[in-house]
């Protein structure tokens, strides 16, 4: 057997990600640092793009920009250093860590510069380890390094999904403050928070009569779909209440699952959402469908009462001017978050949202060139 087979038959046992870069640092990478660079101040760990970061790798996950990994963040004057590193952890570092190959192919020009596990046993190790300013690393992330100096509408041209990655990063060692550097992204600002908060309320009042409507037209795929899209709506109000970025659309389920609230009396609140989004979701025919949908609105609008982000919004899940349709009328709660944006940016704006919430459009919302033309979205 080669030595490369051998390698790749180590790895018995899956390691999240997280946990096997913070010991290929801390273990390999580290002691090459302080031999080589003993006075090199930096930051290093895992911030940025992959589900390693957010906690959500599984082996599948394996197949590409994944394995043993940092940032390794320098300060501006010893950026120059940055190629004399690479070369040292090139020639110093092991072919393999816990059975996961330090080797990586080239950068695939054909997808997107994508990288990928190649075991090998001689030559020198091509590994996926990122050296770079931490002003360079948020200006390619998010299009700015300048975060004192952000305006309310720079919030609505960010990636939500980023903002999450960012935020959710961890540095093994953090000389240069990177995690305090980030901290005013932590969450959105009041008046964003407000103005999204108004935005899905008024998104969800839009269709809110469609779901049973669709299905006395014999129409179950549009009732399905309208459904989902307003349960999406609900679960990102969910996140917004819970001052929590969401992840795009392929992690998005899974975050609302895990997504909890440290006061006890929302958090059973939160659970019943949950419960009540699925039931609604896996509902057989638009009468239970609907019951369920509109049951989750109330408890969104609960959750909403509950945040005393605007005065107590009273409803009731009551006849949609007199048809045989349930409804809390949605747009209540959208008028009363919309009061608080007055005097802001805010306040002329329609009630659109962002597009990082709208799925499937990521290739636009994730691309920081994107983020002039989509502020003109917002501009008079």
């Amino acid at each position: 057997m080669s030595g490369c087979a051998e390698m790749e038959n180590m790895m018995s046992e899956f390691i999240k990600g997280l946990e096997l870069s913070r010991g290929f640092f801390l273990e390999i990478a580290k002691p090459i640092l302080d031999e080589h660079f003993p006075d090199l101040k930096y930051s290093a760990g895992l911030i940025g793009y992959g589900s390693d970061v957010l906690g959500y790798d599984d082996e599948v996950s394996a197949d590409h920009m994944w394995g043993p990994r940092f940032y390794l963040f320098l300060k501006p004057e010893d950026i120059a250093e940055g190629q004399k590193i690479m070369s040292v952890f090139s020639e110093t570092l092991p072919y393999s860590y816990k059975g996961y190959s330090v080797n990586f192919s080239e950068p695939d020009p054909n997808d997107n510069g994508v990288r990928h596990a190649k075991f090998i046993d001689s030559g020198k190790v091509n590994p996926l380890i990122f050296i770079q300013t931490f002003d360079e690393f948020l200006t390619e992330r998010i299009g700015t390094a300048d975060l004192s100096g952000l305006q309310p509408l720079d919030w609505l041209t960010f990636s939500e999904h980023r903002l999450l990655s960012l935020v959710s990063g961890t540095m093994f060692i953090d000389d240069l403050g990177v995690m305090d550097k980030i901290s005013p992204l932590k969450y959105y600002p009041r008046d964003v928070k407000a103005y999204l908060i108004a935005s899905n309320w008024n998104i969800i009042a839009s269709e809110q009569a469609f779901v049973r409507r669709c299905g006395e037209c014999k129409d179950e795929a549009g009732s399905v779909i309208i459904c989902a899209r307003i349960a999406e709506r609900l679960m990102r109000l969910c996140f917004l209440y819970a001052d929590t970025y969401a992840p795009y659309s392929k992690w998005f389920g899974t975050a609302f699952n895990r997504l909890s609230t440290t006061d006890k009396s929302t958090g059973s609140l939160l659970a019943n959402i949950k419960e009540t989004i699925d039931s609604a979701l896996h509902a057989a025919s638009p009468d239970l469908r609907e019951d369920s949908l509109v049951k989750a609105q109330a408890l969104v609008a609960d959750l909403h009462n509950a945040s005393g982000l605007t005065d107590y919004v009273a409803y009731e899940i009551e006849s949609y001017f007199g048809r045989n349709i349930k409804v809390i009328f949605a747009e209540k709660f959208a008028f009363a978050m919309s009061a608080k944006l007055k005097g802001t940016v805010f306040e002329s704006l329609p009630l659109i949202g962002s597009l990082s919430q709208v799925g499937g459009l990521s290739d636009i919302s994730d691309d920081c060139s994107c983020r002039e033309r989509i502020r003109r979205l917002y501009e008079s």
